[in-house]
């Protein structure tokens, strides 16, 4: 007889709840931006967006680092982000090949709604498992997260 824990179709869970997972935030962004009449970033936007809230002018390269993402993929992001205003990039003073981003006012102006909607999608995630529980999938996502990493 085959364990349950066997039977877990962890690839194709994970894989379906990632898609899932985006696709709801982003509707949950859109009905948030709808009720006040304007356009919130999208999941990858809000990201970069909370980086830079974090620590302002940060380097593509920290930007990709702290999102898990590619340069290349983080060059894009940034550039649709700084058209529609929400960052500007500067040469950094030290090296003027890295690049620097900074939030702008109006980028700033977006992280309070970002913040609700991040909220109540953290409290849905959560509703209905313990304390524990919750503790046991954080550590298996981070797990999972390091696979590429030499095992201990």
């Amino acid at each position: 007889m085959q364990s349950k824990k066997a039977s877990h179709r962890f690839i194709h869970l994970l894989n379906s709840a990632q898609r899932h997972l985006q696709q709801w935030i982003a509707h949950q962004q859109q009905v948030a931006a709808e009720a006040m009449g304007h356009t919130l970033p999208t999941p990858a936007q809000a990201g970069a967006l909370f980086v830079l809230a974090q620590d302002d002018g940060r380097t593509m390269g920290d930007i990709a680092r702290a999102l898990d993402l590619e340069p290349p993929a983080v060059s894009g992001l940034v550039q649709r982000i700084e058209a529609l205003g929400w960052v500007q990039r500067h040469p950094c003073p030290q090296d003027g090949r890295t690049q620097r981003v900074w939030l702008t006012p109006l980028g700033q102006s977006l992280l309070p709604p970002l913040r609700q909607v991040t909220q109540k999608v953290q409290a849905r995630l959560c509703a209905g498992f313990s304390p524990q529980e919750l503790d046991t999938v954080a550590r298996w996502l981070d797990h999972v997260r390091q696979l590429d990493r030499p095992a201990p």
